[in-house]
């Protein structure tokens, strides 16, 4: 008589069912697979939801019900959790209406001028001889603007306009002297009247060069050396802008305002203490240096103290241990850039202040597993069991990747965790937990690029961009040229999309192609290459790579279009033989855990 094995494994962000039948004659033969997305945190009780739907998806592809299994074999979900947090290092802030540094798509004319700023409203008060900037609210028109700053041309110095309504050209065409003309700015009314302010609007296709330079500030506003000094991070906020303005208030106060970041302190074989400005090289040399870590804090009342009490009050949530119980046993740290509003400006700037990013890795007593799998036995009325450590399981899945043999190094990359594992010629497995994968990536991604978006930012994570450069064409991302048939949807027109199987995806944030793709994967190179040599130095033989021979990426993220490519190409001075896992030839990176649940099973009965 038959008998049917279902292995399930759960994951941070994907449930996995593999089914296989052992005959008669004790061959086992596998049956289907099936997938779906997990649901509630992994290990917790609403990941039941997830494990019957996938179950469902599998047994029907073989004509099956679900009540056929005889035995149901869950992973033992690692008692881990990944977490992430962005904390910033530094902050502009600028008070007092201090600078405006935004980049419309329309500001007309070009150059720089200096003046006052002059309501126009206040138009008739001006003086003669006397350099003007005209501010306009949208309460006015563009002709009635042009028409007023035409009349008084010939009398007064008008040298720029301030638009508050998106009319900058409009304005310009009508205007008898051209001048630059920036428009859009949305809090035009914290304009203080009268105040010395410099204007500029830079050539098409270039940015402003005398007011992203603290020099040519104090050149235009003749500025002394501290209120240059003071005037750098409007400076450096305004780098890559179309447009700008900065204004001299009397009692403006611009400073550079360094958060408390804070204090990590490791607890471990080698104890330390280290401060989180110190940056993500630091950190991650000293982790490196620490040996076991038995859990990580923050110090009180600062960025990253309280970035570690939300991880365990978040994972508190999930598991009812007692707060001692719960450990932060690994962090991986980056050094990134995140895009601030500055407090003070008027058109919501924002300025690219340092910061670092942080996944962490905790650790409780237990999961409920045995909860998650009396529920599924008594929902199912099918024999669940909880087995094998999924790093183990994994290891046994890639082993059936075709061109495999032991010894076996295989890298697990998934949402929350990148794990290792080494399975020795004779069998026996050394593993580790690394804090850090796709979920890290994907918030650098979302705030590198200002998008304010996290499934967007995923988005960009697992697809390659093209700009569409006319109806019947588009530039991909390598410089080649696509074209098509029929006409591409014109809403798409000049824009960056994404190549996705079920049609282009619309980047509405206007980035460059170029610094999207130079974002993505630096992201990818900075957690994803650093955790691949962290984690199998942690296993490999004398922590030496050179004793590596071959490695299996396995896991979501080993299906990512460049991932596998640049960890091949980090692989390459250590000779080691890497690339996707094709598990039981046929599956992809994916299934190895659950595979290696179902053959595990064959292996104890053996």
């Amino acid at each position: 008589m038959s008998y049917i094995i279902a292995g399930v494994d759960i994951g941070n962000s994907t449930t996995e069912v593999c089914v296989g039948e052992i005959g008669s004659d004790g061959r086992l033969s596998f049956l289907t697979s099936a997938s779906c997305s997990t649901t509630g945190t992994k290990g917790t009780l609403p990941n039941v939801h997830g494990v019957k739907t996938a179950l469902k998806k599998a047994m029907s592809r073989i004509n099956k019900d679900i009540d056929e299994i005889s035995l149901l074999r869950l992973n033992e979900a690692a008692p881990v959790i990944g977490d992430t947090a962005m904390e910033t290092l530094t902050e502009t802030i600028i008070t007092d209406s201090s600078m405006i540094g935004h980049n419309p798509s329309t500001p007309a004319g070009v150059g720089q001028a200096v003046g006052k700023i002059l309501w126009i409203e206040h138009i008739d008060r001006a003086e003669p001889g006397v350099p003007y900037i005209v501010a306009a609210s949208s309460e006015h028109s563009y002709e009635e603007i042009a028409s007023l700053v035409n009349a008084k041309a010939d009398d007064l110095d008008i040298a720029g306009i301030i638009l508050q309504a998106d009319e900058a050209v409009l304005v310009e065409n009508r205007l008898h002297k051209k001048m630059p003309i920036i428009d859009e700015v949305a809090r035009i009314d914290k304009l203080p009247d009268g105040v010395l302010a410099a204007i500029e609007v830079a050539f098409a296709g270039q940015t402003i060069r005398m007011l992203s330079n603290p020099y040519g500030i104090a050149t235009l506003l003749h500025l002394n050396a501290e209120e240059t000094r003071a005037i750098t991070p409007i400076a450096k906020s305004l780098i890559g802008k179309r447009s700008a303005v900065v204004l001299k208030t009397p009692g403006g106060n611009v400073r550079e305002n360094v958060l408390p970041a804070g204090e990590i302190y490791v607890q471990a074989e080698h104890p330390f203490t280290i401060n989180l400005d110190e940056g993500a090289d630091r950190i991650m040399k000293e982790i490196s240096d620490a040996g076991t870590i038995s859990d990580i804090l923050g110090q009180e009342n600062t960025n990253v103290g309280n970035m570690f009490s939300r991880i365990r009050q978040g994972m508190s949530e999930v598991d009812s241990s007692a707060s001692a119980d719960i450990r932060i046993t690994d962090i991986l740290a980056v050094d990134t850039l995140a895009p601030v509003l500055i407090s003070g400006a008027l058109a919501g700037e924002t300025c690219l202040e340092k910061a670092v990013g942080i996944a962490a890795m905790v650790k409780t007593q237990k999961l409920p597993m045995q909860e998650i799998a009396q529920r599924l036995q008594k929902e199912l009325g099918v024999q669940v069991e909880v087995a094998g450590v999924e790093a183990v399981m994994a290891s046994l899945g890639a082993i059936t990747t075709p061109g495999t043999e032991l010894p076996l190094a295989i890298l697990d990359m998934g949402g929350g965790s990148t794990d290792a594992a080494i399975v020795s010629a004779d069998g026996q497995v050394k593993m580790t937990h690394q804090a850090g994968a796709g979920e890290l990536v994907s918030m650098l991604i979302e705030t590198e690029l200002g998008l304010g978006d996290r499934h967007m930012a995923e988005q960009i994570k697992k697809y390659p961009l093209a700009k569409v450069e006319s109806l019947f064409h588009m530039r991909m991302e390598n410089g080649q040229m696509t074209f098509v048939d029929d006409s591409i949807d014109p809403r798409f027109y000049g824009r960056v999309v994404l190549l996705t199987e079920s049609g282009l995806i619309r980047i509405e944030q206007d980035i460059p192609m170029e610094k999207i793709v130079q974002v993505r994967r630096e992201a990818k190179r900075k957690v994803f290459v650093t955790n691949a040599f962290r984690a199998l130095r942690k296993v490999a033989p004398d922590h030496d790579l050179r004793k590596v021979s071959n490695v299996v990426l396995v896991g979501g993220s080993a299906q990512d279009f460049e991932i596998p490519e640049m960890l091949m190409e980090a692989f390459t001075e250590y000779r080691i033989v890497c690339g996707r896992g094709n598990i039981r030839g046929i599956e992809g990176p994916r299934n190895a855990v659950a595979t290696g649940l179902v053959l595990s099973y064959l292996g104890e009965k053996r």
